[in-house]
């Protein structure tokens, strides 16, 4: 009976012990140093804006001289979410490079940095020189995609072809959005909660859908607001805001020299600055099934790849699909 005694409570020890593990917040610091991405994570040293540097990427080598893929991540998100996407592209041959950004996912997180469209396309570009791509494929989605056209404008002669996933910056924000100085993104930041980003990636990517790998990608976000360098993440998370609002690339589509396919899913309302649209200014925002219309037309060589009923995911939210258009665009 004494032995039974002691058998069921230390299972209830046990039991309460699990539970209260299972309940326990997610924290991650300012590097995610404790958040697994699936492919390896190696790391490139170098100096910008006289601070030393490090640069987090994960780098698939080609087979049968293909070429290599640099995929661009959006500002919700670092290079984790483009795990299926490389795995697909490297068995097809491809090489795949994913940089976390200066600023994003492992990468370094200066307080005082100077953000801007060009300095990251800079960055980027030493990488791809010290590990001797030449002559990339570019892919970038949604804030990723206005990054991927600075680089590709400024390395033109270096870019083999440019694919731009739903990019945001398809409209020019300087002429319908108030700027915003870089306090008040802080306050946002800083009022953000897990529940709160969940609900905002749940209404406006996914059109209301949830399920458990949608919320694994935003569990890197709340493990940092949960984390221990909360208002360092929240500082440096709102000074990237300003480079989207003040630095088009959306002027300069018809100077892109390469082959260039927008994937575009069509459902996609993603509109930066939505809420603070300047007076008497009627322009919807977001509009990605006339946005991507307008934008090809402005490119000398383009195609349009349009998915119905697809969001500001498409490679998330139906990768079967977004192959198809992938693979499309990479024969363009």
């Amino acid at each position: 009976m004494f032995l039974r005694i002691l058998l069921v409570s230390a299972l209830v020890l046990w039991s309460s012990a699990s539970l209260a593990a299972k309940e326990q917040p997610l924290s991650f610091d300012a590097e995610l140093s404790n958040y697994q991405y699936d492919l390896p994570v190696q790391f490139f040293n170098f100096s910008s804006q006289n601070t030393p540097l490090k640069m987090a990427y994960s780098y698939l080598k080609p087979s049968n001289n293909m070429p290599t893929v640099v995929l661009m991540h959006g500002k919700n998100f670092n290079g984790h979410y483009w795990t299926n996407t490389a795995n697909y592209l490297n068995n097809k041959g491809y090489g795949v490079l994913i940089p976390d950004q200066i600023g994003f996912g492992k990468s370094s997180k200066p307080a005082d940095y100077q953000f801007s469209f060009a300095v990251l396309a800079n960055n980027t570009h030493q990488l791809v020189s010290s590990l001797n791509i030449e002559n990339p494929i570019v892919l970038g989605h949604s804030m990723g995609g206005m990054l991927a056209s600075r680089y590709s404008l400024m390395f033109s002669s270096q870019v083999s072809k440019l694919i731009l996933l739903n990019p945001i910056g398809l409209e020019n924000y300087l002429n319908y959005v108030q700027y915003k100085d870089t306090d008040f993104f802080f306050k946002n930041e800083l009022a953000k909660t897990p529940e709160k980003v969940i609900a905002y990636q749940k209404k406006n990517y996914y059109d209301g859908k949830w399920n458990s790998s949608y919320e694994q990608l935003t569990h890197f976000i709340s493990g940092q607001i949960q984390g221990p360098d909360h208002k360092h993440m929240a500082w440096v998370n709102a000074k990237t805001y300003d480079m989207i609002f003040t630095q088009p690339v959306i002027t300069e589509f018809d100077q892109l020299n390469m082959p260039v396919s927008l994937i575009i899913g069509t459902r996609d309302r993603t509109g930066p600055g939505r809420n603070w649209k300047k007076a008497n200014v009627d322009h919807e925002l977001g509009r990605y099934d006339k946005l991507g219309k307008a934008a090809a037309s402005l490119i000398p060589k383009s195609q349009l790849i349009e998915l119905d009923d697809i969001g500001h995911l498409p490679h998330i939210e139906d990768f079967e699909r977004f192959k198809g258009a992938l693979d499309k665009a990479l024969s363009f």
